[in-house]
């Protein structure tokens, strides 16, 4: 593994520990099960896993 790869898996193990979901992954999710919806920016979605997280949603789709 090379550099850059080692700190891609450091950041998205750190954002697993403080409860914020993969944004790649979420995408991706999105593309294959969701095609309908749009994309939201990561902005928009760090803010949605955000208030899904504090007022007790979860926020699973499937």
């Amino acid at each position: 593994m090379d550099g850059q790869a080692i700190w891609r898996n450091l950041v998205q193990l750190a954002r697993r520990i403080i409860g914020v979901p993969d944004y790649d992954t979420y995408v991706a999710h999105l593309r294959e099960h969701h095609p309908e919806r749009p994309i939201p920016t990561y902005a928009e979605f760090f803010n949605e896993r955000q208030e899904a997280r504090y007022r007790g949603g979860g926020g699973r789709c499937c």
